[in-house]
Order: C-alpha cells, then sequence, then structure tokens
C-alpha cells in the first residue's frame, strides 16, 4: 500500500504524514521538497544541456547541486531548496526551472504527470500533497481551467494509476480560516513577522485566475482555498471511489490512523 496525504495549507499533512510513519516504520515517507518519483513541486526540471549549464553557473557549490540530482529519462531533478548556500538569488534562479505557475504549457505539464504516474512503481511509500495541492492550484491559477475540465484530467490520473494500490487521505479543514491564521503563525519568525502570508497573498493577487476576475485580499484567497477543497473532495468522490478516507483535520486520534491501516 502506499499513502497520499492531501488537504489544504495548515490542514495537518505534516503531521498525518509523521502519523503514518510511526505506524508503518517500513514506509518512507515523501515530503515537499525531496526527491519523489512522482511529484516535482520544489524541484527543477531540466534536460541535460541545461543542467550542465547550472553546474559551470554555480561551480563553487557544483558538489552540492550533484548531490541533489536525479537522472529521469533523459531529463535531470534538482532538488534545489535542500541546497544551503549564500550564493544571492540561486534558488530564484532555479526556480523558473520548476514545471508550475504557467512555466511548461498546459500539455506539456499533463504529459510530465501522467508519465511519472504511469511509471511510478514502488510500494510502501507515503507523499505529502504530491497527487493533488500543486497540480489543482496550477490548474485553477494559472492555466484557468474550470472545475470539469480538472476533474477530467484527473479521470486520466486514475488510469495511469490503474493496478498500484494506493489510498488518499484527505484532511478536510472545518474552519478554513482559523487553519489560515494558524499556519500564519507558524510561518512567521522570531518576531512575529510573516513569511510566508504575504508571499502568499502576492502569489494570488498576480495569478491569471486572479486578474481575469479581478481578485484580491484575504477573503478572496479564503474563498479560493474553500472552492479548492470542494472541487479536490468533489475529485475523491466521482475519480477516486473506495480509494480515500476523509478525517476533518486536527480532529482525528491514533486509534482512527490504526483503524484506517487495518481497514485497508
Amino acid at each position: 500500500m502506499n499513502y497520499f496525504v492531501e488537504g489544504l495549507q495548515g490542514s495537518g499533512k505534516s503531521t498525518m504524514v509523521q502519523k503514518l510513519s510511526e505506524f508503518n516504520s517500513d514506509y518512507t515517507a515523501i515530503r515537499e521538497g525531496d526527491y519523489s518519483p512522482i511529484e516535482l513541486a520544489w524541484c527543477a526540471y531540466v534536460d541535460e544541456e541545461k543542467y550542465q549549464e547550472i553546474l559551470e553557473k554555480y561551480k563553487e557549490i557544483r558538489g552540492l547541486i550533484e548531490e541533489k540530482s536525479f537522472r529521469e529519462n533523459g531529463k535531470r531533478i534538482i532538488c534545489y531548496t535542500q541546497i544551503l548556500t549564500d550564493i544571492p538569488g540561486f534558488h530564484k534562479d532555479l526556480e523558473r526551472y520548476e514545471i508550475y505557475n504557467n512555466r511548461v504549457s498546459l500539455n506539456e505539464m499533463k504529459d510530465i504527470i501522467l508519465s511519472r504516474f504511469k511509471s511510478w512503481n514502488k510500494d510502501k511509500q507515503i507523499f505529502e500533497c504530491s497527487l493533488f495541492q500543486n497540480i489543482v492550484e496550477d490548474m485553477i491559477l494559472f492555466k484557468v481551467m474550470s472545475d470539469d475540465e480538472i476533474i477530467e484530467f484527473y479521470k486520466e490520473v486514475r488510469k495511469a494509476l490503474d493496478g498500484k494500490d494506493y489510498h488518499i487521505v484527505y484532511l478536510k479543514a472545518d474552519d478554513v480560516r482559523g487553519n489560515l491564521d494558524v499556519i500564519r503563525k507558524e510561518r512567521s519568525d522570531d518576531q512575529g513577522n510573516e513569511l510566508w502570508f504575504p508571499l502568499m497573498m502576492g502569489f494570488f493577487n498576480e495569478c491569471p485566475y486572479s486578474k481575469e476576475r479581478g481578485l484580491s485580499g484575504e477573503e478572496d484567497l479564503i474563498n479560493h482555498f474553500i472552492h479548492r477543497q470542494e472541487l479536490e473532495l468533489r475529485i475523491c468522490e466521482e475519480v477516486f471511489e473506495g480509494k480515500y478516507t476523509i478525517f476533518t483535520s486536527k480532529k482525528y486520534n491514533d486509534e482512527d490512523i490504526r483503524g484506517l491501516h487495518n481497514s485497508i
């Protein structure tokens, strides 16, 4: 069995991944930014020529880059957010080579995602926000796709996953605003200055979806998260029947997790 842990930002995905890991000590947890056989968030995805250019450009940390790089079907995946360096602009530079936020076309993004789901053949893995969050967010905010179009894409994902053992654990937030308040506090510096929320707000305000609809500000962001959760739950129901369990965010206990594992 494999687990996909999904839910909105602040819903407790990292905690659930940790809990599932504790109950399944022989499983491998794959978190955001780790090298993953399916997800490419926080990773640069480049061809060999560009990879060599990056190594030459940042030759003083060549060893660090190589240590966090992986070869895959003629491409190189660089887990650049895991590279600690004080070189100005390094992380911003490599961010340009992610597949999300309109950095590649819709068809190219779909092909990359589907081919990686098809190729994945591992077992006993626990994935943090690798099935919905980054893909759905991109398709709403940057590709400006309708809910029905996104659901049609996930029908293709379901086909790509045929024959594989997996279960989706979705953490449903009853209080989206409250969850957002929690993560805003958690992702602040020692002086209480918010680090994550201003970036998220700028990201939302400037995306094609918001610009097309004249959206901006905290209320519109919260409404977007509410919509995204509704869509992700609809995908579970309409596409992944029998393959998911919904827990209310932060209102489950260890017995619930043990029961989930024993029932699958």
